[in-house]
């Protein structure tokens, strides 16, 4: 019943996730109804965020240069490198602004059920780098799961031999939560309480 560019239209809209058929044709009626300018700017945008965003090449965070905005900052702290899934949970952290120190974004998280073992998330580029850059302190901040504390156990046991401090989040961060929905002073406490795995 609907043209085919507005039928394409909420057909796309339904690729991005949580979106279902009744709030795609809301967002496709709600396109219409924008000046031709901001549709342009939302058309680039979609664009550009596909051919200029990458990892970077030190922390696989996203990035539109070389080095991300946290590694091509020479003042913060070279000693502590904190360990999160993905690149979301670098900006909670950064949104805080009370840790100073280096990020490295794993490719997910250790869950053998869902086949994705140590190999499929970038565990040797992690120790490639705590090697290389010598922290003394890696934090393990992994939302509290079966994956997540798989993934700290795993981390925590190839640098046994190795001479840093292995901590991770405490208490404060409720289990089977997703990083991304914890508010920030849960976040915070749960920054500042990280005590070493034992």
């Amino acid at each position: 019943m609907y043209p085919d560019s507005i039928k394409n239209l909420i057909e796309s809209f339904k690729y991005l996730p949580g979106i279902g058929e009744k709030t795609a044709e809301r967002l496709a009626f709600a396109v219409l109804d924008l000046d031709i300018e901001q549709v342009e700017l939302f058309s680039e945008s979609l664009e550009d965020v596909k051919k200029k965003v990458h990892q970077c090449s030190s922390c696989n965070a996203l990035t539109e240069n070389e080095l991300c905005f946290v590694c091509s900052d020479s003042t913060r702290d070279k000693n502590i490198l904190c360990v999160v899934e993905d690149t979301k949970n670098v900006f909670l952290f950064e949104k805080l602004g009370m840790f100073h120190g280096y990020y490295h974004v794993l490719n997910g998280l250790i869950s053998p059920l869902d086949g994705v073992n140590p190999e499929d998330i970038g565990i040797d580029k992690l120790l490639d780098r705590i090697t290389n850059d010598k922290f003394k302190e890696v934090i393990l901040a992994f939302k509290p799961s079966i994956e997540g504390e798989t993934t700290a156990l795993y981390i925590k046991k190839v640098l046994s031999g190795m001479d840093v401090l292995v901590t991770r989040l405490a208490s404060g961060v409720p289990i089977g939560a997703d990083m991304e929905y914890v508010d920030s002073l849960t976040l915070e406490r749960a920054l500042k309480d990280r005590k070493e795995i034992e």
